[in-house]
């Protein structure tokens, strides 16, 4: 059977390979001295690591949106295929936008309470951007204010766009705006959100 087949069985097989690799190359490691501590579990490192999955899920999307689907409904509506994308590609991605989303705060969530090696708490070091948490904290303040508009803005008026609720065309219109404005301010947002998470790790480029 071949993994690649499905879209599950190609996660799978992803992350399954992933810790392959993470075995073997550890595996070529020179040996711990003896006595010293055996490699455990890093939570840190794990959790980072599924933010990011899931996080390129989320803002891969709402690029995808930004940069292709919108940008190409005017054509789409010239030639009749708009209908086809409504039905079936916008309420699907959508989906997967909206969960990646929560997901992904979630997980932030996570490895900031995993990278927090003082007494408290982690989450509210870079939500209060102590001392040591100012970029990452920047990071968490603007991916809740996205993930605000997702759930708030966005998502509410999409479902008016897409006639999974009732609307008049006039509500539809107003819907239209809504949802694109969040999602270009997402866009925007996105930009210095990112630039917090790599500088947390590897400081500020300028």
């Amino acid at each position: 059977m071949n993994p690649l087949k499905s879209v599950l069985g190609t996660i799978i097989s992803g992350i399954v390979l992933a810790v392959i690799i993470i075995f073997v190359i550890k595996g070529m490691q020179p040996a711990a001295p003896e006595g010293a501590a055996a490699s455990t579990i890093n939570p840190w490192a794990f959790w980072v690591w599924i933010h990011v999955l899931v996080g390129i899920t989320w803002i891969g999307l709402l690029y995808y949106f930004n940069f292709v689907q919108v940008p190409a409904m005017p054509a789409a509506k010239a030639d009749g295929t708009a209908p086809g994308i409504t039905k079936h590609v916008a309420p699907r991605a959508l989906l997967w936008f909206r969960w990646a989303a929560v997901a992904t705060w979630l997980t932030g969530a996570m490895a900031l309470e995993a990278m927090h090696t003082a007494d408290g708490s982690g989450f509210v070091a870079a939500f209060t951007l102590a001392e040591g948490y100012k970029a990452i904290g920047m990071g968490a303040w603007l991916g809740t204010i996205m993930l605000f508009n997702v759930w708030v803005l966005i998502w509410p008026n999409q479902k008016k766009i897409l006639g999974m609720v009732e609307a008049s065309d006039e509500a539809k219109a107003k819907a239209a705006t809504v949802a694109l404005m969040a999602s270009r301010m997402n866009t925007l947002l996105s930009i210095p959100m990112v630039l917090g998470m790599i500088a947390q790790g590897h400081g500020y480029p300028f």
